[in-house]
């Protein structure tokens, strides 16, 4: 499993989240899951984790969403990232 990490600051998370719903570079069709994530004590601060079931999806996906100019538009702190879990706990 592989994850795809990005890091954006919107004024308008509504306006935002629609675009990201849109899905212009065809996320549904290769990942498995995403979460959102929301500063708490900035909520202009919107995180991204895409899941995919391999390192070589997630790659794939990032070329084509970067290929897309879905991102030019947006105010992207950190670009996207292709990611594994080095390790995990639970308490």
């Amino acid at each position: 499993m592989a994850y795809m990490l990005l890091h954006h600051e919107t004024d308008d998370y509504d306006a935002w989240k629609a675009r990201f719903d849109a899905d212009p570079a065809g996320r549904a069709e290769v990942a498995t899951a995403y979460q959102i994530f929301r500063g708490v004590d900035d909520p202009t601060k919107v995180f991204i984790g895409v899941e995919f079931a391999s390192v070589e999806d997630a790659k794939s996906f990032r070329e084509r969403l970067l290929a897309s100019g879905a991102l030019d538009t947006m105010a992207v702190v950190t670009p996207p990232t292709v990611v594994e879990v080095a390790d995990r706990g639970e308490y």
